[in-house]
């Protein structure tokens, strides 16, 4: 958690430690092998993209409660990002079908992972499960993406705003 850097604290003043953390994490865009990884390779680089998501990390009392246990990751992606001709389409700004991922997450990622704040909801997860129910999930890259996504859930979370703007 050493690598994990604090952009935004707690307004709170008190200790947090009955609290979910709330993290964002960005890694590269990836593709399987072949020609959608070339257009998103290519993309990615000239175009400065990366992928955001965001983690939630119960405090201990709340641990045993979230989905078994442990960390959380939260993101938004396009349905089928292994295809060639999403990829094209999502680069040209053509809408594409999205899907939010939820899954289980054993430790944070040693590079470009954020604290943000504390949740302020006693149930974090059941919080981003009502997020996630109202967010539309045709996909946009640049108007309604990942980072859209990842801004809005954090700031659902947590009531910070514009804080991947912040995060370099």
């Amino acid at each position: 958690m050493a690598a994990a850097r604090a952009i935004i604290s707690s307004s709170s003043g008190g200790c947090c430690g009955d609290k979910d953390q709330v993290f964002v994490a960005a890694v590269p865009l990836r593709a399987a092998k072949g020609p959608a990884q070339l257009v998103m390779s290519t993309a990615a680089y000239s175009l400065n993209l990366q992928h955001f998501m965001v983690i939630i990390k119960p405090s201990s009392s709340n641990n045993q409660q979230a989905e078994g246990g442990g960390m959380m990751v939260y993101d938004f992606q396009p349905e089928e990002p292994e295809s060639i001709w999403v990829a094209a389409s999502a680069l040209s700004g053509a809408q594409v079908s999205g899907v939010i991922l939820v899954r289980k997450l054993k430790k944070l990622p040693n590079r470009k992972c954020w604290f943000i704040s504390y949740a302020k909801q006693n149930d974090t997860h059941a919080a981003a499960t009502i997020f996630n129910q109202n967010w539309d999930t045709k996909l946009t890259i640049g108007h309604h993406d990942c980072r859209h996504y990842s801004q809005g859930l954090v700031e659902y979370l947590t009531a910070q705003k514009l804080v991947l703007d912040h995060l370099n």
